[in-house]
């Protein structure tokens, strides 16, 4: 019971020091005669949009039934041709109004996407096709490492030297501009492929230490029991390995998330680009990267619970 009274206490002494930050950060923003505006945020994450109806033919409105404009058309000579029907939710003209070919009937509004949203839409898609290229990397290179096979091991330490010894950033310019120009890349898949070599070269050391910690006393039993190298690994090592480190590579996802902001620099509208974008036409900096790093947070933040959830499921299975 006093546990209990204490952890409450310092529960509040936690959400004291969140609103003295906030205030610290409101009374920071004064100094500087900052105007926040958080009204605009909404409509770069989902606005509503007007798409504009026009009329297709020159015509008189012969009716209109609830959503839908039939237009009488009037034909070169004078005469009259077939109705045409129009969808509109908004229509702006009047029953017995002459209509020229592509004059506004109206208009349609639907919710969709804003700047922020389609960023963040581009920030997961380079994430995962990056992760899944990354995976296949890192366990390839991974096996190479502990291979007796000199060429293999030999190779895949180059890799990863090579790779962790030089900045993402370079490495995003090389891909983009001289293996990308060569290969024919898209900037997508030149971002996406840049990232997972990186981040391959990390993941290949994560598996290696992870298939390293399992004893080496499982590997001669399997192999007393005639199963060969694929099958030890397949069905002893690697299962029991990737169980270990899955924090690890679930920190290294989180990473490579993260690290998805440096594609701005090849023009890929993620979803820094697309806060950047929209500071330079707007002038509201603060509200605008503030939103951006909530994104960031929602998204890895989710991404650590789902690894917490995993961990707990595979923990529960041993």
């Amino acid at each position: 019971m006093r546990r209990k009274k204490h952890n409450f206490i310092w529960h509040l002494a936690f959400v004291g020091v969140i609103i003295g930050i906030g205030f610290f950060i409101y009374k920071a923003s004064l100094r500087i005669n900052y105007s926040w505006n958080w009204r605009a945020v909404p409509s770069y994450l989902v606005y509503k949009s007007h798409d504009a109806v026009t009329s297709p033919v020159r015509g008189i409105v012969k009716a209109i039934k609830g959503d839908e404009v039939v237009i009488k058309k009037i034909s070169q000579r004078g005469s009259s041709a077939k109705d045409v029907v129009l969808k509109v939710e908004h229509v702006e003209v009047k029953v017995g109004e002459a209509v020229s070919s592509g004059d506004e009937i109206g208009f349609n509004s639907s919710y969709k996407a804003g700047p922020l949203l389609m960023g963040l839409y581009m920030t997961l898609k380079v994430s995962f096709v990056s992760i899944i290229m990354a995976l296949i990397i890192g366990i390839f290179t991974g096996l190479m490492r502990i291979s007796e096979n000199p060429l293999f091991r030999n190779l895949s330490v180059v890799y990863i030297e090579l790779i962790r010894g030089t900045p993402l950033l370079v490495q995003i310019f090389i891909v983009y501009f001289f293996i990308g120009t060569i290969f024919n890349m898209t900037r997508f898949f030149a971002g996406a492929f840049a990232l997972a070599v990186f981040e391959g070269a990390y993941i290949a050391e994560i598996i290696r230490a992870g298939i390293q910690s399992i004893p080496r006393g499982q590997t001669e039993a399997a192999l007393s029991l005639g199963m060969n190298y694929f099958q030890i690994m397949r069905y002893i090592i690697m299962p029991q390995a990737i169980k270990r480190v899955l924090p690890a590579l679930a920190g290294q996802f989180i990473s490579l998330i993260k690290d998805s902001s440096l594609l701005s620099v090849i023009s890929l509208t993620e979803l820094t680009k697309a806060g950047r974008e929209i500071v330079s036409s707007t002038f509201s900096p603060f509200e605008i990267w503030f939103s951006v790093a909530a994104l960031y947070f929602i998204v890895t933040y989710t991404l650590s619970l789902l690894d917490r959830y995993l961990e707990r499921r595979l923990a529960g299975n041993e």
